[in-house]
Order: C-alpha cells, then structure tokens, then sequence
C-alpha cells in the first residue's frame, strides 16, 4: 500500500490518522504484502483441490420409507373414527 491508496482510504471512510499512525498502517500491509509472496512462492501444482480440509462425513441413517404405526394404533385414542378417518366437531358453520 502506498500513501496515495492510503489518503483515499482516509477519505472513503472519514479517517484522519496521524503520519505515525500512517507509517504502521503502510508497515502492516507491506508485511502482508511479503506474506503473500512467500505464500506465492510455494509450488502447490501437485496439490489436489479440497473444499474442506477434513474429510466430511454424513452420519446420518440410510433414508428408508417404514410405517412405524399403524392406522388403527393411531386412531385407538381418537373420540370417534370413520373408515379409518378422524372424526372432529365443525368449527364453522
């Protein structure tokens, strides 16, 4: 980063730092910017691309369609049924 990026930074987001602040801002960015050339420097072309770094494992149960209750269990508590239908009072008229 260079002062004149830095002066429209200051702008864009009403900052008004002082030059020593300004010194450690441009001192940060130029080690980000050495950081990102070391990482640049490492040859990764026989690096496989992952999109997580541990493999993910779903642990969840195979998706199987069972009935875990009957109808007429079901309905045994129901006040009254009709050809396996509860029946309910009108709520409207």
């Amino acid at each position: 980063m260079d002062r004149e990026t830095l002066r429209r930074l200051e702008m864009l987001n009403q900052l008004s730092l002082t030059e020593a602040q300004k010194d450690s801002v441009i001192a940060f960015f130029a080690d980000r910017e050495k950081d990102l050339e070391a990482l640049d420097a490492i040859d990764t072309s026989s690096t496989e691309r992952m999109v997580h770094v541990m493999p993910i494992m779903t642990v969840v149960r195979e998706d199987k369609v069972v009935q875990a209750f009957s109808r007429e269990d079901l309905q045994k508590g129901a006040p009254e049924t009709d050809e396996g239908y509860w029946c309910v009072p009108k709520v409207m008229e």
